[in-house]
C-alpha cells in the first residue's frame, strides 16, 4: 500500500506541474520507472468519442489549429485545465490570469482560448463581451493608404462622396461627432495606424485603421449595442459604408 500510495503521488504531482489527465500522467511515469514492462498507450482514435470541445473554430475565440499551433495542445486540453480550475464559476479575467501567469501562455492567446472556452460552455454567445453586454466588429481592406481613409471619413466634402450610399443613421451619427467641439478626429499613432473614437447615441463606436500591404489599409469598426438583437442590423449598416468606401476609391482613388 505504501508503495502504491508513494506511485500516485508521483503522478498527482506531474499532473499538477503538466497539466496532463491523471491517465496520461501514470503512463509516463510507468515508462519512466521501468520502460520494458510499461503499459504500452491505446493509440488513439481518429476522433475523440466524446469531445469536449469542437475541434472546428468557434467563431470569435481561437481556432483549434491555431491553438495546437501556438500552445502545442488543443481547445479540449485548455478546456480541461479550465474546468479543473472550477472555469465555470470564473469570471473572464480570472481566466485568463490561471492562463498567462501558470501556463505562461501569451496575452492574446490566452484571451482567445478562454473566449472559444465560455463560449463551449455556454457562458456567453457570439458577440457578447465578458461583461454581459453585446459588441459587433466590422473590418475591410480598402485600396487606399491611411491618411486617405482618414481624409475620406473625416473631411465634409470626402465625406460626400461615399456617404449617399451609406445608411443615414450611421453617416449623421459620424458627422455629428466630428462636429462636436470636444471632439479631437483621429488619433495617428507613430507606428502608422489611426483611431477615432465617438459615440453614437448610447453606444460607443471606435473606427480603427491599419495599414496592411502596399497601399492597402484594414479600416475596422467596433461598436457596442443594446442587445443581441441589434448585432446583424448594425453589421449590415457598416458592411455597406465600408462597401461604399471601397467603391468610391476604385471609381477615383484618392490621393
Amino acid at each position: 500500500m505504501t508503495r502504491e500510495r508513494a506511485l500516485k503521488q508521483t503522478i498527482r504531482a506531474r499532473a499538477a506541474k503538466t497539466g496532463e489527465r491523471y491517465t496520461t500522467a501514470r503512463r509516463h511515469i510507468l515508462r519512466e520507472l521501468n520502460p520494458s514492462k510499461a503499459p504500452k498507450a491505446r493509440q488513439a482514435p481518429q476522433a475523440p468519442q466524446a469531445p469536449e470541445a469542437p475541434q472546428a473554430p468557434i467563431r470569435g475565440g481561437l481556432s483549434n489549429a491555431k491553438t495546437i499551433e501556438k500552445t502545442g495542445h488543443d481547445l479540449a486540453y485548455w478546456f480541461d485545465v479550465m474546468d479543473r480550475f472550477g472555469g465555470i464559476d470564473k469570471d473572464h479575467t480570472a481566466l485568463t490570469t490561471q492562463l498567462y501567469e501558470n501556463y505562461q501562455l501569451p496575452g492574446w492567446y490566452c484571451q482567445g482560448i478562454v473566449v472559444a472556452y465560455e463560449r463551449a460552455r455556454g457562458k456567453r454567445v457570439v458577440n457578447q463581451k465578458c461583461d454581459g453586454s453585446f459588441e459587433v466588429s466590422v473590418s475591410k481592406v480598402i485600396a487606399a493608404k491611411v491618411p486617405a481613409l482618414v481624409k475620406m471619413v473625416s473631411d465634409s466634402r470626402t465625406r460626400k462622396r461615399w456617404s449617399a450610399k451609406a445608411d443615414p443613421e450611421l453617416v449623421k451619427a459620424l458627422e455629428t461627432a466630428l462636429k462636436s467641439s470636444k471632439s479631437k478626429g483621429f488619433v495617428i499613432k507613430p507606428n502608422g495606424e489611426a483611431r477615432y473614437r465617438y459615440k453614437w447615441g448610447g453606444m460607443t463606436v471606435q473606427v480603427n485603421l491599419y495599414a496592411k500591404a502596399p497601399g492597402k489599409t484594414s479600416i475596422v469598426a467596433q461598436q457596442t449595442l443594446p442587445g443581441a438583437e441589434a448585432v446583424e442590423p448594425y453589421r449590415a449598416r457598416w458592411k455597406a459604408a465600408f462597401a461604399a468606401m471601397a467603391e468610391t476609391i476604385t471609381a477615383a482613388p484618392a490621393k
